[in-house]
């Protein structure tokens, strides 16, 4: 839980950042549509939540620069008894007074007016929205609190995927599971649309069908994460349908694991995104032409992108309010922003060989790979948030074959 000192506490230093003579104005998120009247289960805008904790729709935050002197204003809707009756009690102006720390709470009738008036005298801050996203980038000790919590409760449903009888099953019957221990455990919803791709499917990154049939021979990657209080998780791990990797498998599984951990080491304050990125790309690809998948030396093919291929994306990226933490990876002077202290990233380096690639030995055919973890920057070094999911073959092969497969396991 975030208390509300909290969120004042941002509201003040993002007031310090505002230019003098100005106005900063976020809209919260508007309710989006499904299909016809329905809608889509209501998420508040990150950037206004992190400034408020303020969950309701049609509300605004005014933030006012005047001899440098700032104040904030939080316009919420007012209470409608045939609203609520449909769509559920609103906080209102009084309660919100007594809840929210802002200097000034009014409601969004008002905005609209409020709005021309400041707008005709103060100039719009246009930095605001990046100003935030910076101050995103450091996650405090109630924030990492709410990601452990989140991913604590997708280690439950990861473990879980790992001991269900998969056999005779379809992609979806085990993302049906992954998301019932979400619900179970508490998580509101989704981090995002959870990834379950077994076999060639796992090629296709953002794969999310979720409807065939699981094969014996084949593997899945699980791409899954729920959201705890606004906060995200992010986990991929690679499990066998039957319980037991192949050689081929294994060999490939064994690659993608040790780069991951060695690029999980280099972590530590200082370092650069963009050196963790390349020296993946270098272990993947010697480890691709050791395993036959690339010929020829190296540092040529890196150079002519042909290990692209077969790992075409990113190491990693920011995590926390959104999965892909609005964020920047670079700063108002274009250099790429160091990891700091208080930062949360993912490490998830992959491969992806097409099961009609002819120029892959055959075994390896048909073969998708990720594994992905949460880590937080600490003073000196790394900690993996994510550690207690299994992710060794070893250890996946325990859960998968030696537990019941009617119970939850739970490590630790």
């Amino acid at each position: 839980m975030i208390k509300e000192e909290e969120y004042k506490k941002r509201r003040d230093i993002f007031s310090k950042k505002l230019k003098d003579n100005s106005i900063a104005i976020f809209s919260s998120a508007k309710p989006k549509i499904r299909s016809n009247d329905t809608e889509y289960p209501y998420r508040q805008d990150s950037n206004f939540y992190y400034l408020s904790g303020f969950k309701e729709d049609n509300s605004y935050i005014v933030f006012m620069k005047k001899d440098n002197i700032a104040q904030s204003f939080l316009f919420v809707q007012k209470k409608d008894a045939k609203d609520e009756l449909w769509n559920g009690k609103r906080v209102g102006k009084e309660e919100a007074k007594k809840r929210f720390l802002f200097d000034k709470i009014l409601v969004s009738k008002k905005f609209k007016k409020f709005k021309k008036k400041l707008k005709s005298v103060y100039e719009v801050d246009k930095d605001a929205s990046a100003n935030v996203s910076l101050m995103r980038l450091i996650k405090s000790k109630a924030e990492i609190n709410l990601i452990k919590k989140a991913i604590n409760i997708t280690e439950k449903a990861h473990h879980r995927a790992m001991n269900f009888d998969k056999i005779s099953k379809k992609e979806y019957q085990l993302q049906a599971e992954i998301e019932y221990l979400f619900k179970k455990n508490g998580s509101y919803s989704d981090a995002y649309s959870s990834i379950v791709a077994s076999g060639d499917s796992a090629n296709t990154l953002h794969y999310i069908e979720n409807n065939k049939l699981f094969k014996d021979e084949d593997l899945i990657l699980i791409d899954a994460g729920c959201e705890y209080q606004y906060y995200a998780s992010d986990i991929t791990r690679t499990i066998p349908v039957s319980g037991k990797f192949s050689q081929a498998q294994k060999e490939l599984y064994d690659l993608v694991l040790d780069v991951q951990k060695k690029i999980i080491k280099m972590i530590k304050p200082n370092i650069k995104r963009s050196t963790l990125q390349k020296k993946a790309e270098v272990l993947l690809t010697k480890g691709m032409i050791e395993k036959g998948i690339l010929r020829g030396e190296y540092k040529k093919l890196i150079k002519n992108h042909k290990h692209k291929r077969y790992y075409p994306h990113g190491i990693g990226h920011w995590m926390g309010l959104d999965v892909h933490d609005k964020a920047p990876y670079k700063d108002k002077n274009n250099k790429e922003i160091k990891l700091q202290k208080g930062m949360v990233l993912t490490i998830e380096p992959g491969l992806y060989i097409s099961k009609d690639d002819k120029d892959v030995p055959e075994k390896f055919r048909g073969i998708g790979i990720r594994i992905e973890d949460d880590i937080l920057v600490t003073k000196k070094s790394y900690k993996n948030l994510s550690s207690n999911i299994v992710k060794s073959i070893e250890d996946i092969e325990v859960i998968s074959s030696q537990l019941p497969k009617n119970l939850e396991f739970i490590r630790g």
